[in-house]
């Protein structure tokens, strides 16, 4: 029996006239980190909040670890915890006092389930007579990952977690969430972060309402249909607007300082005929690489086929 199960799944908003959720399938396997992976407004916090019984949906079913999130959401709520994107815990409240209130509404204590929470309550332990909301981005999400876990939950959701901290305490958070897994917790993570989609076991690629594709991070690379190849030049405002005016540009995208390009039509002879169009138009310093497809890369692909 999997962890998670959607079986098309529709919520819809505004008396039916903004659909957030569309025909959404899929499960999540017991033990599995899995990444619900879109944009701002892909529809993952509507998902998260109907799977954790906060939301109902409009059609469709649901379970979580095999009891229906409509029929049973009272054995979800107390098997389940839920880091919501947005800080929720009591600011006014003390490191402490925000622990032991969320042990309390589950009928445990931190010494209980202590073992569970270590590795991250030390980190912010040295704080635990500070208000919450006197905390720093990174021991606040510390802070609400040891709330969610306190009553040792099996599935743990956490909607975009590391949204608005830094680089740092991003890559601590993903470290912390590794070492979850091995205690056998079934982690649901969502993020607009593509390069955070490689740390999961399985994504769904989510836009839109729709799920674009399931699969592991590096099934999903290698799904990448063609070549795809990374252009520089000196001027990269112009490159772009060259590239998109050339007849066998497939696609051109910017990203950082090059542009990710493919061809309608591949081949050796069409490097050399773009890089002599280009030399044409007076760009300099042009570099034309073949490189191996992100999850970005690929999620703009898929993006574009919907449309």
């Amino acid at each position: 029996m999997s962890a998670v199960s959607l079986k098309n799944i529709r919520k819809t908003y505004n008396d039916g006239k903004l659909v957030a959720v569309e025909d959404v399938s899929l499960s999540v396997e017991k033990g599995e980190l899995f990444g619900i992976i879109g944009p701002d407004g892909a529809g993952k916090t509507s998902l998260f909040r109907i799977l954790t019984t906060l939301l109902l949906p409009n059609g469709g079913s649901a379970t979580v670890d095999g009891y229906d999130v409509i029929e049973d959401y009272k054995s979800i709520r107390n098997c389940v915890g839920y880091m919501p994107g947005k800080f929720s815990l009591y600011q006014d409240l003390t490191v402490e006092e925000n622990l032991n209130f969320f042990a309390t509404l589950f009928n445990t204590s931190i010494e209980e389930n202590y073992d569970l929470i270590k590795e991250i309550y030390v980190q912010i332990a040295p704080f635990k007579d500070r208000r919450a909301g006197k905390l720093s981005g990174g021991m606040k999400q510390k802070l609400a990952l040891c709330c969610a876990l306190i009553h040792k939950p099996t599935v743990l959701f956490l909607d975009e977690p590391t949204t608005g901290v830094d680089s740092v305490s991003r890559k601590e958070f993903w470290e912390m969430l590794r070492r979850l897994k091995e205690q056998n917790i079934t982690i649901l993570v969502s993020t607009p972060y593509m390069d955070e989609a490689v740390l999961c076991d399985r994504i769904a690629l989510i836009q839109s309402g729709k799920i674009l594709s399931i699969d592991t991070p590096k099934k999903i690379t290698e799904q990448y249909p063609g070549k795809l190849y990374s252009i520089r030049s000196a001027n990269t405002h112009q490159l772009l607007g060259d590239l998109h005016s050339y007849d066998n540009t497939k696609s051109c995208f910017a990203f950082g300082e090059s542009l990710h390009y493919t061809f309608k039509s591949e081949g050796p002879e069409e490097t050399r005929a773009l890089q002599n169009h280009l030399t044409v138009l007076r760009h300099e310093e042009v570099v034309i690489n073949e490189i191996v497809p992100t999850i970005e890369d690929c999620f703009i692909h898929l993006m574009s086929n919907e449309s």
